[in-house]
């Protein structure tokens, strides 16, 4: 079973990280998520506290599928400066290993070069980060083992795109009707 990591950083966008939560877990997927604080604790930007399964310290990136970005500010930020977290997100990707970011965050992966030649999606502030991409006006663009999308508005298709990647279209249909999802 697919392993999958949403990473959270203070002034992250609670809704972009646990629309994925939940709609991964409802389809049985392995999600946990991680803080890279220090501490399991972790305020959103609109000042909701989320306890983290994990701290940064605690996971075993040989063992995980996918890496999650939620956006947010300044949780974009503080998850690019975040080191230990950007060795794990640029090894991901030059392994082929999936890698999925949201709202802000895709523009992590443009300062990367990550998308270059690649049809990407972001928040309409930060798609002059997303360098070397084709932008779209998709929710969601699945770009081999990058996935982006473009906000909170977009965190259901987001979650439902990383279901179908690893339990296929059907199971993602399942989730999107039991949801009552359009």
């Amino acid at each position: 079973m697919a392993k999958i990591g949403v990473f959270l950083a203070t002034g992250f966008e609670e809704c972009e990280a646990l629309l994925v939560v939940d709609i991964a877990r409802r389809a049985g997927l392995d999600l946990k998520t991680v803080s890279v604080t220090g501490e399991k604790e972790v305020t959103s930007s609109h000042n909701v506290t989320v306890i983290a399964d994990l701290l940064l310290g605690e996971v075993d990136f040989k063992e995980m599928d996918m890496i999650v970005l939620p956006g947010g500010m300044p949780g974009t930020k503080n998850l690019e400066a975040c080191e230990p977290l950007m060795e794990q997100v640029e090894a991901f990707y030059k392994d082929g290993k999936c890698i999925s970011a949201i709202c802000a965050a895709p523009s992590i992966f443009g300062h990367k070069g990550f998308l270059k030649g690649r049809n990407a999606v972001s928040y309409p502030e930060f798609e002059s980060h997303l360098e070397g991409a084709e932008v779209s006006r998709n929710s969601v663009e699945v770009s081999e083992h990058v996935t982006t999308s473009r906000g909170l508005g977009t965190a259901i298709d987001f979650g439902l795109a990383i279901v179908e990647r690893y339990k296929g279209k059907a199971e993602a249909d399942r989730i999107a009707k039991a949801i009552v999802y359009r």
